[in-house]
């Protein structure tokens, strides 16, 4: 799962992630491991995602996420 994958962020596919798909995820981010800056923002946009909707698959990685304090009510 990556930019590759294309940038649709569904329910489904953020329930698919679980700690080894979001290590991966980190990996990547931290190692800046991309093609083109499309692919590296569509993963950020993924890890933020993470940070919404699974909180606690993203704890060891809450670095990699320039977070602003969000309210989703």
């Amino acid at each position: 799962m990556g930019a590759e994958d294309g940038s649709m962020l569904t329910q489904e596919r953020l329930e698919a992630f679980d700690e080894a798909s979001t290590a991966e995820l980190a990996r990547r981010l931290e190692e800046d491991d991309y093609p083109s800056p499309f692919d590296s923002l569509s993963d950020w946009h993924l890890l933020r995602a993470l940070a919404i909707h699974r909180p606690e698959l993203i704890l060891p990685y809450h670095h990699l996420v320039d977070q602003e304090p969000f309210d989703e009510d």
